[in-house]
């Protein structure tokens, strides 16, 4: 029988274990949006709306909403059913394609919103109206949490409620074209 022997290198698994906290603790990453025009129909596919978060280079608020909420947020699973989130970074020449299908500056979509400080979050329909009042800024941490899973129930019921809508108006419409 042969004996194997294999010697512990605790450095070894001090690397690997630096390794492993260093990718959980990163988590994935708040998509940054490039298209809401294929994010609104990304949004019309599952039926959820959009969380829209503005953010600028060097804004630590940003950075604490991006590490204690939305990284979580996207980490948990827990809302893949309520609400897409999206990321817009302002203040750095980005553009994107808006709602309507044109290339335009982020920060021209920021104006366009009323944007003025960065974190604000919107919540959105597939066409960019607001669903929800805006939040801007992270003004207490203690309770951000629950103030955004508020916004969000309240943006996911109205746009349920247009959807709702929408659909009864549409058929009225067709029963009174068949009559």
């Amino acid at each position: 029988m042969v004996k194997y022997r294999c010697k512990f290198n605790p450095w070894w698994a001090l690397a690997a274990l630096l390794v492993a906290a260093s990718a959980w603790a990163g988590g994935p990453a708040v998509p940054v949006t490039r298209n809401l025009q294929a994010d609104g129909a990304s949004s019309t596919q599952r039926g959820v709306p959009i969380m829209l978060v503005f953010s600028a280079p060097g804004c630590r608020y940003c950075r604490l909403l991006d590490k204690d909420f939305l990284k979580p947020m996207l980490i948990s699973g827990d809302y893949t059913n309520k609400v897409l989130i999206r990321k817009v970074m302002i203040g750095n020449d980005a553009t994107l394609v808006d709602f309507s299908g044109k290339q335009e500056p982020a920060d021209k979509l920021a104006r366009d919103y009323h944007v003025h400080v960065t974190p604000t979050v919107l919540f959105l329909d597939a066409k960019g109206h607001q669903l929800a009042p805006p939040m801007v800024g992270v003004s207490s941490p203690d309770y951000y949490g629950s103030y955004l899973d508020q916004s969000i129930t309240a943006a996911l019921k109205r746009l349920h409620a247009e959807q709702r809508s929408a659909t009864t108006t549409s058929n009225t419409k067709q029963t009174a074209a068949s009559s």
